[in-house]
């Protein structure tokens, strides 16, 4: 496929993580192809014994992709696929669905009429295609001194592709977790690692900033094509003057472009405000880079969402999609 969110395979990693089961709906006529991957979860609540089922987006983004379709073409296509799509969730007892459209393939643009779409946040990233020196095109003059400093002060950086294990990464990932009070969501356990580089290992990144003899932060990143996806990194709290999550960024851009791949994405904040913390640390590496991230809701069996609702006592005006898996539902 053409990223790695549309892979098979990190569909099924997120299988156990998000307790599901990762399909491929596959619709193609004489105007071209729509290739949509999801995980099937069951839904706790049976109604009148019934079992029923919910669709998500594994973890990070992707969503339905037109594939060698004309634009003039388009609405025919996504109306084709609604009408085909409505048959499979009829027949698969499938209640909602929740989509994290990819940023990089503005894919969201594409099924406005069958989703509700919604801008969530901004991505950003590092594009390495469009400069010489990515570097200094993209990072800040204060990110870039901050790397010049620990260079000279004798940080190093070693970077490795399909590693045999992902052990040391775990502790650092996990110290940084617990520093930072992180949500349970973000404590992955030893059986995602393992399968991480069973289905994955081939396009793992692992990047590693050492001092002396000491490992002072990790990165673990996804290559795939052109595009090189950032996914989880850890410091060391008391090595955090030797700027170790400044120069996991710098060693992958470095790296990255040497390879000839085409950009870094980096994701966005932990929230859709402009002023996320996280969101500007990550635009300190990506000045002129940023894409539109988009979500996209559709229930498609409006009576049956109705009796979650009601059996869960949930409310349907709440944010949060499906509303029957709202927390505090009951």
């Amino acid at each position: 496929m053409q990223d790695l969110y549309f892979d098979l395979n990190y569909g099924k990693l997120y299988e156990a993580v998000e307790s599901g089961v990762c399909e491929i709906f596959e619709f193609e006529n004489n105007l071209g192809k729509v290739r949509h991957l999801f995980l099937k979860r069951k839904i706790p609540n049976l109604i009148n014994g019934i079992q029923y089922y919910d669709l998500a987006t594994p973890y990070g983004y992707g969503g339905p992709l037109m594939i060698e379709v004309l634009e003039e073409n388009k609405n025919v296509v996504e109306e084709k696929f609604e009408e085909a799509f409505q048959n499979y969730c009829q027949q698969n007892n499938v209640v909602s669905e929740f989509v994290r459209f990819h940023p990089l393939f503005l894919n969201a643009q594409d099924f406005t009429k069958i989703y509700d779409v919604q801008h969530r946040r901004y991505t950003t990233g590092t594009n390495l295609q469009a400069h010489e020196d990515p570097v200094q095109a993209e990072f800040s003059k204060s990110t870039r001194r901050n790397i010049r400093n620990a260079i000279k002060a004798g940080v190093t950086v070693d970077i490795s592709v399909n590693p045999k294990d992902l052990k040391n990464f775990q502790e650092v990932y996990y110290s940084t977790m617990k520093r930072n009070n992180a949500d349970s969501i973000y404590y992955f356990n030893n059986q995602y690692f393992s399968d991480c580089l069973k289905l994955l290992g081939k396009h793992v990144v692992l990047t590693e900033v050492n001092y002396g003899s000491r490992t002072i932060g990790m990165g673990l990143s996804f290559i795939y094509n052109k595009s090189i996806h950032t996914h989880l990194s850890g410091t060391l709290e008391e090595y955090h003057h030797l700027s170790p999550a400044y120069l996991l960024q710098y060693a992958l851009v470095v790296w990255g472009k040497e390879n000839g791949y085409h950009l870094i994405h980096d994701g966005g904040g932990r929230t859709s405000d402009p002023q996320d913390k996280l969101f500007l640390f990550k635009k300190q590496f990506g000045k002129n880079t940023i894409f539109d991230y988009f979500v996209g809701h559709k229930i498609w069996n409006k009576e049956i969402y109705e009796e979650l609702c009601k059996a869960t006592i949930a409310s349907e005006e709440t944010d949060f999609f499906p509303a029957y898996r709202t927390v505090g539902a009951k």
